[in-house]
């Protein structure tokens, strides 16, 4: 890409490679969404991003609701700022509902059963209560609902986007739920047209440089409302040209110079993989099958200079991480180097007294 590295520049718009921010919160509401389908390295990919902040501060920021996890976009669970949950879901909540719909009428599940729903865990719910997944479904089948797996995910999907429910704080290590109305403050709505250029403006300021397709993509909305959000924004961006493909970035930030390589553990579902409908930016495209057998590199991944070299495992024993690594080709010296300075910075994230890599 002419005078543009895209993979440093994506370091630096996500904040991977020079944190600003060092509440939890902020860093969020600056990525506009995390995806958080793995709750424990969703934490770790908000702290990735932050400055100190350890996995005791970014679950302390959840049980505080200064992060809400809900489902919002594609539909998968994200981590969310209070500030932008409800024009978000007012936003994309219409197209995953449809993508759902489908899925809906195999389980017969229609809008009778939601109003039941969402009558049953009003009452249950109200007065700022945090129920427990299980405490949910029997109140969900004292109303004579049937509860089996899917049906019980599909149904609280729901009821997250039509903005009844949230994440409540965990219940020891049991997720919660409660109601949205009580755990998010009132907010002003806007407007669709403000609602598009918003997430366009959050997607391609902390996601850039990216392509519209990218941006469809990671939000969930169709080319035409995607592009009708880059065109209200265009004045405030830049755009390249690489390949037939025109990238967009809110501007271009010169790196730290470094003679050392930077390395990144990054958790499964991470931003700077997942959010990115053209993937090439970060595996050569032999690699991917060894990133993921399944083509979609959704494990945890060993980035080294913006590209993913190899992926790992954690386990732990007493106060012990072992992160057993396993690299796409053998490891120089500095590139090993910068694999032990991430693992540190993971263990601290942690609060744990050591690690152990292991090939």
């Amino acid at each position: 890409m002419t005078g543009l590295n895209i993979t440093n520049q994506r370091l630096l718009n996500q904040h991977l490679a020079s944190p600003v921010y060092t509440s939890p919160a902020d860093t969020v509401h600056y990525m506009g969404a995390i995806q958080a389908q793995d709750y424990a390295g969703a934490k770790w990919a908000i702290a990735l991003r932050s400055l100190g902040a350890t996995d005791a501060l970014v679950e302390s920021a959840f049980t505080d609701g200064d992060i809400i996890r809900t489902h919002v976009m594609r539909p998968t669970w994200h981590f969310v700022s209070p500030r932008d949950v409800r024009w978000m879901l007012e936003l994309t909540a219409p197209r995953v509902q449809g993508i759902a719909a489908f899925r809906h009428r195999q389980l017969n599940l229609d809008q009778d059963i939601f109003r039941r729903c969402e009558k049953a865990l009003a009452k249950a719910l109200t007065g700022g209560k945090h129920l427990s997944r299980d405490e949910v479904t029997h109140v969900l089948q004292q109303a004579g609902i049937a509860t089996d797996e899917q049906r019980f995910v599909h149904i609280m999907m729901q009821m997250e986007l039509i903005g009844l429910v949230c994440s409540g704080g965990r219940l020891g290590k049991q997720f919660s739920y409660t109601l949205l109305d009580e755990r998010v403050p009132a907010a002003k709505a806007l407007d669709r047209r403000d609602a598009l250029a918003m997430l366009a403006e959050r997607y391609f300021t902390a996601h850039g440089p990216a392509t519209l397709q990218d941006f469809a993509w990671w939000s969930g909305l169709s080319v035409t409302d995607s592009k009708a959000g880059l065109e209200m924004l265009k004045h405030k961006l830049v755009n390249e040209i690489s390949g037939g493909n025109t990238y967009w970035f809110a501007q271009q930030v010169s790196a730290p110079k470094s003679n050392s390589p930077i390395a990144f553990l990054l958790p499964n579902y991470d931003e700077y993989i997942v959010s990115y409908k053209d993937r090439s930016a970060a595996i050569a495209s032999t690699d991917i099958n060894k990133t993921d057998p399944r083509g979609t590199i959704f494990n945890h991944t060993i980035l080294i200079n913006g590209r993913i070299a190899g992926t790992w495992k954690r386990s732990f024993r007493k106060d012990t991480v072992f992160l057993e690594i396993a690299p796409f080709a053998p490891l120089s010296k500095a590139n090993h180097a910068a694999i032990l300075a991430a693992a540190k910075r993971y263990t601290k994230f942690l609060g744990l007294k050591d690690f152990k890599l292991q090939p």
